[in-house]
């Protein structure tokens, strides 16, 4: 009936690894609909271009969001890691190595921003390629949007390992967790699914909205209430876990 204890160092990083939940959902839904949604014109090479060049200083600052919004994920990683090592650390390792490969995709898509820009503010590449060419490889370095889904794919199963470790630590709510595996699983899954079959991209919010509300539960569960007791061995019992 004995359960582990909690160390201080356990609760920091919770409360840490909660408000970088916040932080990183937070920019990602204003740099979205704030700035990219403004600025990117689908179809529209040209279109976007201009938007872009009209409104270069709300570009720029969304590419210096995106860059702190990188740096929060690391941070997430590696709280998430502290809190979960006792819960099962290899499993916690693993979930933090993907989530690093998925910062890496938001990283790879920050330069290729910065290539766009390069392009369309370039004379010489104008002078080389002529307006619409280099408009169109500008658009192109734009869109990001394979790297995400590819990223997307190892945030999912990094979500999907750490809702496990919190369902059978017991340190949030059993229902938050479980809602957290079967959404981040799903993000995955889907993902595998869309690069198999393009049409699944028919209605993108079916990809990760479910991650999105999970993370941003869990983050203001973290730094209001903190990590639960863990779970006795009758709990775990009761809830069939054996490991």
């Amino acid at each position: 009936m004995t359960t582990s204890t909690i160390d201080e160092s356990q609760r920091k990083a919770a409360r840490v690894a909660g408000f970088f939940y916040l932080l990183t959902f937070a920019i990602v839904v204003v740099v979205n609909f704030g700035i990219n949604e403004r600025l990117m014109v689908a179809g529209n090479p040209a279109q976007t271009a201009r938007h872009i060049l009209a409104h270069e200083r709300l570009f720029r600052i969304g590419i210096a969001s995106n860059l702190v919004y990188e740096a929060g994920l690391l941070a997430l990683l590696s709280a998430l890691y502290v809190t979960l090592r006792p819960a099962g650390r290899t499993l916690a390792l693993l979930a933090a190595f993907w989530r690093l490969v998925y910062a890496s995709m938001w990283v790879l898509m920050s330069l290729n921003q910065l290539t766009a820009l390069r392009l369309l503010n370039g004379a010489d590449y104008l002078r080389v390629l002529g307006t619409e060419q280099t408009q169109t490889l500008g658009r192109l370095y734009l869109s990001g949007f394979d790297a995400y889904y590819v990223g997307l794919l190892f945030y999912g199963l990094a979500s999907t390992a750490c809702s496990y470790l919190f369902f059978k630590s017991g340190y949030i709510p059993p229902g938050l967790a479980a809602f957290g595996v079967i959404v981040s699983a799903w993000a995955a899954a889907y993902t595998l699914a869309f690069i198999i079959s393009p049409d699944f991209a028919k209605n993108l919010w079916w990809f990760d909205t479910g991650l999105g509300l999970f993370e941003l539960a869990t983050g203001f569960w973290l730094v209001i209430k903190g990590l639960r007791p863990e779970m006795t061995t009758a709990d775990r019992a009761r809830a069939g876990i054996t490991a």
